[in-house]
Order: C-alpha cells, then structure tokens, then sequence
C-alpha cells in the first residue's frame, strides 16, 4: 500500500506563501501524475496542478503565475509552492498519486490551508 503524506498547511495571511510538501513511501517516478486537489467547504474537489513523469506541469486558471508544482525524485516528494495567497484558496489541499496503467490512483490525507486575515 501506498502512503502519501502531506504537511506545510496552515493559516496565512492574504498575499501570504506557503509551501506544501507530499512524500511518498513508493518511487516517485513509479507514477506517470502526482498531482494537488483542493475541496473548500461546500465546493467539490478540484484540481490546482498536476506534473506527468516527463515533467509536463499543469495548473489552474485560479492559481496560474501563483502557484508552482515541482518534485524531488531522490526526496520523492512533491512540492506545492504558493505564491500571494487569496482567502478563496483557502481549502482542503490533497496530493494524488496516478499511474493509469497499474491502476493506481492515491490520496493522502490532505492538509488544510486557511487564507485570513
């Protein structure tokens, strides 16, 4: 079984940064996307960004020039950082582990992130 582990939430104020950090108990380029989702209270989970085992990074239209993801292969761990940070991020953060073909899909166990001033 594969373990995620999350950490770096917390409260920050507006225009704030904080970085979450995802390590995993697997080779981290065992996965083809890892990837961090955010549900806010009352909102679905949504997908903020995402890097494919080539290094292809996705993001957001709410967080793009904002956040950036990035990964340590020797750490495996992802990084998220975040940038100018606006109450509407606040929310649930969730790493997600994927490899389509093996079938595996993973989620830690999510870390919260409370922009306020």
């Amino acid at each position: 079984q594969v373990q995620l582990v999350e950490s770096g939430g917390g409260l920050v104020q507006p225009g704030g940064s904080l970085r979450l950090s995802c390590g995993t108990s697997r080779f981290i380029l065992s996965f083809t996307t890892m990837g961090w989702y955010r549900q806010a209270a009352g909102k679905q989970r949504e997908l903020v960004s995402s890097i494919t085992i080539s290094g292809n990074t996705n993001y957001a239209d709410s967080v793009k020039g904002r956040f950036t993801i990035s990964r340590d292969s020797a750490e495996n761990t992802v990084y998220l950082q975040m940038n100018n940070l606006k109450p509407e991020d606040t929310a649930i953060y969730y790493c997600n582990a994927k490899n389509s073909a093996a079938n595996w899909d993973y989620w830690g166990q999510g870390t919260q992130v409370t922009v306020s001033s």
